[in-house]
This record gives structure tokens, sequence and C-alpha cells, in this order.
């Protein structure tokens, strides 16, 4: 029996052919209204569905598929997939948790180290014909503060202190005895401890603000923020207020509230640097996220567990 994948995301198009190959059927549905449509032609016969957090699946859209028995997100965030709805179907989620936490520990360095060394800027004036020395501050040695210590984070975590002799600690909501790292019982303590704050938990309304006014004023003027998790986890308004004020002294961004919206205000800020939510994204990272999914596909029809389990 073929089943039918009805396929949202737009951003591993060159490995959709491993499913392909293993006998799935794809619909593709990338854009808002080719969903619209699909669902509509094609909801009766559709047994899973590939997305990623943002995307989601929503109740609605749940009850327009009958024959739904599994969601397979790409990427560790869920937060947009109506989990409540899918259970009362029994409907089976997996996630693509540590899938792409190698190209996204990377990309959380690149903007580090973008926005402490001011690469950017330095690049802009020099191309200009200016020539200016700014003296920034060094890495190896700082302390590092790790908010969200799954896959992604650990992967951060092991750069930092093996690549960058810094001392890191992290928050997570309860410690971890597996790791060498200082834990902080709040975002709070964490941000009080640190040089540099990495962002790197999911998103949803556990962890929406997670980083508010306060915690960036215990960062404090000298302190670096990097989000490469979800915007929602950090208070964008109190953090385009601390980084026009001085209260920390930068911010590199992949992620923002209202994708692919990006706000006039951190675009008009010369100590941020902004990506267009890249980080999980190489061709490496492409590869394995639809490996895995093909490997959860293959369990659930099988009938046996799947590896990367969500629960409501």
């Amino acid at each position: 029996m073929t089943h039918k994948v009805l396929v949202l995301v737009e951003t591993v198009d060159d490995y959709l052919p491993l499913l392909e190959q293993a006998g799935f059927e794809l619909i593709r549905a990338q854009t808002p209204v080719l969903r619209a449509e699909a669902i509509a032609r094609h909801g009766g016969a559709i047994d899973a569905v590939l997305t990623r957090g943002p995307l989601g699946l929503r109740a609605d859209e749940i009850a327009a598929l009958p024959h739904l028995k599994i969601i397979c997100v790409i990427g560790a965030g869920y937060e947009e997939v109506d989990l409540a709805a899918a259970a009362a179907r029994g409907i089976t989620v997996t996630n693509g948790a540590g899938a792409n936490a190698t190209a996204v520990a990377d990309h959380a360095l690149a903007l580090l180290f973008a926005i402490v060394r001011d690469i950017p800027r330095a690049d802009a004036t020099t191309r200009q014909g200016q020539w200016n020395r700014v003296i920034s501050p060094s890495l190896s040695g700082k302390r590092l503060g790790v908010l969200g210590l799954g896959a992604t984070g650990l992967a951060i975590a092991r750069r930092a202190a093996l690549g960058f002799d810094m001392q890191v600690s992290y928050h997570n909501r309860r410690p971890r005895t597996d790791v060498p790292y200082t834990w902080c019982e709040s975002p709070l303590a964490l941000a009080g401890e640190v040089d540099f704050l990495i962002v790197a938990t999911p998103g949803g309304a556990g962890t929406r603000h997670l980083v508010d006014a306060a915690v960036l004023d215990a960062l404090g003027p000298q302190g670096f923020l990097v989000n490469i998790a979800r915007a929602s986890v950090v208070d964008t308004d109190a953090m385009v207020a601390a980084l026009r004020e001085g209260r920390i002294a930068g911010a590199g961004l992949d992620v923002f509230d209202a994708e692919p919206e990006v706000p006039q205000a951190l675009k008009a800020l010369d100590n941020v640097v902004l990506t267009p939510h890249v980080a999980g994204q190489s061709p490496e990272a492409a590869r394995d996220t639809v490996a895995l999914v093909l490997r959860n596909l293959q369990a659930f029809f099988a009938g046996e567990p799947v590896l990367t389990p969500v629960t409501a």
C-alpha cells in the first residue's frame, strides 16, 4: 500500500526523493494557497503530513484529514502543531530533534562572533574605503550561558568549551547529570553570570518571553544575546529598548516574531546582526532531517515505535 504524505515544508526539496524512493507518494503544497487546495482535494487520502514548527498543522486541517495517522515535524520545534487535536484523534507526532543541531550550533557561534567582533560593520566600512580599526572584545575565555541544553544547546556548549575555552553555564527546567557545565536555576540567574547568552529552547507558550527586560538587564551593557531558537522566547520590544539604550551590547538574531517580516526597529540598529532563519539549513542538515523523517515513517507504518515522538 502506498502512503500519501502532504509536504508543507519548503526547505528540504533536494532530499525529498529519499521518501519517494522508499515508496511514499508526496503531495507538495508549500504555499498557503497550495496547502488549502491540497487538503480540499486530497484530504481523504492523506496518511501523513510533513511540516515544520512555524508552519504547524491546525485543528481544522487535522479535522479535514480523516485518515491522517502521523505528523512529522522537521526541526526540534513544533509550536504551531495542534497537539491536543492530534492526541484526540490518536495521531502520532514526531519531530526532528537533533537532526540539524550541528548546523544550528555552527550558526549560533557564527552570529556570536559576528556581533561581538563587529564583522558586518567592519566589512561594510572597509568596502567603502574606510579603515576603522575598532577594538572589539575577544571570545576565548569568556562566560557563555546557554538557555536550553537539548541537542542544539549541548552542541553549542561543546563548541564553546572545547574550541574557545569558555566557561559554560546553562538553564533547563531540571539540571542535567551528564554534562560538566554549571546549572542556573532561572534565566535571570543565568544572565547574571555570563558575558554571552545564547537562546536554544523550543518555542511555544511554555517558553514565551523567558528572556524579558529583567533578564536583559541582568545580562548587562557588556553582554551579548544570540537567538537561534524561536523569537517568542525573547520579548522583542524589551530587547529593542535594551539595544537602543545600551543596556545590552548587541544581539545576533536568526528568528523573528512575524517571519518573514523583520521589524524596522531592528533593521535600524547597528548593534545587531540579522539572518533569515537559516541556522538549521545546510545540505547535511537537510539530508539528515529527511532521513530521520523517513525512519520515523517507516517505523510507524511497520507498527514499530517512532524514534522521536512528541507528546501533548
